[in-house]
């Protein structure tokens, strides 16, 4: 499962962080309320809480807007009513894209991702089209200075791990969707500083599209994460800084 591409990273190192970073308290928000109202406002039972939280902590929002989605989640203040959906689609070269999509209007999203596909030359999918080229996994994101990657692999594979890779800045356990929060407090009792836990599609069967359209879906992608209802974008192509820099 080696090679999830990091594609939204590098993004944000290639001059539109303000444009996203704009975004993320937003999007931060919809997750936490998606987690209290799906297990309850007590972080301490509820891991996927614990895990937005932290992202929310990371991402330096106010305490008193994480209090806010929270109370939004478990019904204590009235707020928009989100759902959780995920998209299918087809991009450029035949690249197969999921989306994660928090709504608290199924309609207009969907239209708003429709047009999004079909300006730069994808198409909406049915649900199952895409989605068998990808699986659903926790994944664990760790600084790779100074890690002893072997190490690190094992404790990982005894906590319930699946796979782990790297590339050059960081190391990625990848786990079954119900071992990730044990395998995350395995990693930290060890020691390990995890930065992003999350679960996430992960690409199994890669697409390798023409050069000339690359351009094109990265252009889709693009516009996809700008979005204010798409939480999270996932394809299975490797998309490299080489490529950014050329779109």
């Amino acid at each position: 499962m080696a090679g999830h591409s990091k594609w939204k990273n590098i993004r944000l190192r290639k001059g539109k962080q303000d444009a996203i970073r704009g975004k993320l308290f937003t999007k931060i928000s919809r997750e936490i309320i998606i987690a209290a109202k799906e297990g309850g406002g007590d972080a301490d039972l509820n891991p996927r809480l614990r895990v937005a939280i932290g992202k929310a902590r990371e991402a330096s929002m106010p305490a008193d807007n994480i209090k806010r989605a929270i109370d939004r989640g478990t019904g204590v203040i009235e707020g928009a009513n989100y759902e959780e959906i995920t998209y299918e689609g087809y991009g450029p070269g035949g690249a197969a894209i999921m989306l994660e999509v928090y709504t608290e209007n199924r309609n207009r999203t969907v239209a708003e991702v429709r047009h999004a596909f079909s300006k730069h030359g994808g198409n909406l999918a049915e649900n199952g089209s895409v989605g068998w080229q990808f699986k659903h996994v926790g994944s664990i994101t760790i600084p790779k200075e100074g890690v002893d990657e072997d190490e690190l692999t094992l404790t990982a594979i005894d906590a319930g791990a699946e796979d782990v890779a790297s590339d050059e800045e960081t190391i990625t356990v990848y786990t079954p969707r119900e071992a990730l929060h044990t395998c995350n407090e395995a990693l930290t009792q060890a020691g390990y500083k995890t930065d992003e836990v999350a679960l996430m599609y992960l690409a199994t069967n890669k697409a390798n599209p023409e050069a000339g359209d690359i351009p094109k879906l990265i252009r889709l992608l693009d516009s996809l994460e700008d979005l204010d209802d798409v939480q999270e974008t996932y394809v299975n192509v490797d998309i490299t800084e080489d490529m950014l820099q050329d779109a």
